[in-house]
């Protein structure tokens, strides 16, 4: 027997007991299909969010006793799968920027909140960061700051909408905040993909680029001379969050390292109290039409996988956090988080 629901699907354990095939009952008080596609938002089968869904749907599979596949199909073809699967054979997984892009007016992207049900979180990339090169005047977030408030522009490098772009909101509304009539010497360059923001960087076309402790802290080992060579001035995930990761951290780079680029040792502000964070998070979607019993299911087997040791280790080995809340928690809590940056991104509109 491969797996059993858990603590919400006693009765599975009950019938074992007299006979039973658990399995046929699992299946019967878990209303899902036998095969089980997952679709993300990315084409990438080498980044984060498909690292993510196959860790997690491996696990979610063999505790459900099902065959799950990761569907590498990108943003639009995914919500638009998800949107044609009301009988729950297709769900969703992907990160913030499913709602950012809303926010930001992205052509194609809707309101999650409306348009899907929003299911459980289960892992945070805690590596969003901005770089500047090792021969950059600027050593911290107060010093690009400062720059902006006096009058240089500040050339920052991401991908419009979403996550590349929240945390550029965030400094921009920060040198506002401090420099009233100053927001416009942050100035966006739209790219597209980390190695088109790196190169940008390499060939000295902007100051600051967004990118992430995955896939540029190799460049940070490189010598001061080296035209490629990097520093990181800012990690936007919340300190806790980082602490929370393994202690040799990423690559050449420690976690105690890594604890000097987040607040409050890196400070962005967003209020006179409170310094911008940004954890990026990945979460499931559902159909609205799904059975509310088989999202039941799924949270139930994703709390019971969540317990042991297994996913949490493979997790953390890759430089993510492990980050299970159910679905009436998560969606909750994702909807508080979508109306914090809303503020901030309606305000800088305005």
């Amino acid at each position: 027997m491969k797996a059993i629901l858990g603590k919400t699907c006693l009765a599975v354990l009950t019938s074992a007991a007299i006979g039973v095939s658990a399995s046929a009952q699992a299946a019967e008080d878990c209303p899902l299909p036998g095969n089980l596609r997952v679709v993300i938002g990315s084409t990438s089968t080498g980044g984060d969010t498909y690292q993510v869904s196959s860790m997690v749907v491996d696990q979610l599979a063999e505790q459900l006793d099902i065959n799950a596949k990761v569907d590498a199909v990108g943003v639009m073809p995914g919500f638009q799968a998800l949107e044609r699967s009301r009988h729950g054979n297709t769900i969703m997984i992907f990160h913030d920027g499913s709602y950012l892009g809303h926010l930001y007016g992205v052509n194609g992207y809707p309101d999650i909140f409306s348009k899907f049900v929003v299911g459980p979180t289960i892992a945070i990339n805690p590596g969003n960061a901005y770089l500047v090169p090792k021969s950059s005047p600027y050593q911290s977030m107060s010093d690009i700051i400062e720059a902006a408030g006096d009058g240089k522009q500040v050339k920052v490098a991401i991908q419009p909408g979403g996550v590349s772009e929240i945390g550029f909101t965030a400094l921009k509304n920060a040198v506002r905040m401090q420099y009233p009539g100053k927001e416009s010497n942050i100035v966006a360059v739209n790219t597209g993909s980390q190695a088109d923001k790196n190169q940008l960087l390499f060939d000295g076309a902007v100051d600051v680029i967004n990118g992430s402790v995955q896939a540029n802290e190799q460049y940070t080992q490189l010598p001061a001379d080296d035209q490629k060579a990097m520093r990181f001035v800012w990690i936007t995930a919340r300190e806790k969050t980082i602490a929370q990761t393994n202690e040799e951290g990423m690559g050449d780079t420690t976690r105690e390292q890594l604890l000097q680029y987040v607040t409050p040792n890196a400070s962005v502000p967003m209020g006179e109290d409170q310094d911008f964070t940004f954890d990026k998070e990945f979460f499931l979607l559902y159909n609205k039409d799904m059975d509310p019993a088989a999202i039941d299911c799924i949270d139930s087997a994703l709390a019971d996988v969540y317990e042991g040791d297994e996913l949490q280790e493979q997790l953390k080995r890759s430089f993510f956090v492990p980050d299970y809340k159910p679905t009436q928690e998560a969606a909750s809590y994702l909807e508080e988080k979508n109306d914090e940056y809303k503020t901030i991104i309606s305000d800088l509109k305005g």
